[in-house]
């Protein structure tokens, strides 16, 4: 099994890389493969509604959202830790899964997804709601924890004195295992879920 780990910070080494770390740990112990992304400095364009994906198959902006896709198709789950700038993800990391979504031509029904939101302060729980809308449009679970995935901290290495934060994210990779083990035993004995397509409704013609 693998998962994908998203740092969507500007700090490689950081408070949101702290919570990736420990939930690392809880998988690798486990013999899951883990393919870790950080944003650092990347210049990560926003999508430009282009089409081009559509067409081609993939992110015709040239970064690395076409690599990371072909991670995500092979992944059976993903996390995501965004820094909260204005009470929402920081730009970075928006731009990023926007574009991501989009153009992954992949079947994503059942990879389990989980986030990460940190804070000096607020805007945790705002956060939080946006990276997972991610998920739930995508027919993704969501793996949960036994409160909101929240860190606090601003500093690097500050997020070391919320213990409970660092314990969430222990909760967080193990139930996310729980629920990539059993969706796997449900494909195997009973298959996805029937698909159909698509309808879509226009509120203004």
């Amino acid at each position: 099994m693998k998962v994908l780990l998203i740092n969507g910070s500007p700090r490689k080494s950081g408070n949101c890389a702290r919570l990736l770390t420990e939930a690392q740990k809880v998988f690798e112990t486990e013999g899951i493969e883990v393919v870790r992304y950080d944003i650092g400095a990347k210049d990560i364009r926003g999508c430009m509604a282009c089409g081009g994906c559509a067409k081609k198959g993939s992110c015709v902006v040239g970064d690395d959202v076409p690599m990371l896709a072909e991670v995500l198709a092979s992944a059976d789950g993903m996390i995501v830790a965004s820094p909260v700038y204005y009470a929402s993800p920081n730009g970075s990391v928006v731009s990023l899964l926007d574009r991501l979504f989009m153009s992954a031509n992949c079947d994503l029904r059942m990879k389990v997804g989980a986030s990460f939101a940190v804070a000096r302060r607020a805007g945790t729980v705002a956060s939080f709601d946006v990276l997972n809308k991610y998920y739930t449009i995508n027919q993704m679970p969501i793996a949960s924890g036994r409160y909101w995935n929240n860190g606090f901290g601003r500093a690097p290495g500050e997020v070391e004195g919320d213990e409970e934060g660092i314990q969430n994210a222990r909760f967080v990779a193990r139930n996310m295992l729980f629920l990539m083990r059993s969706i796997a035993l449900g494909k195997e004995k009973y298959g996805l879920p029937e698909a159909e397509a698509v309808t879509r409704t226009n509120f203004i013609r």
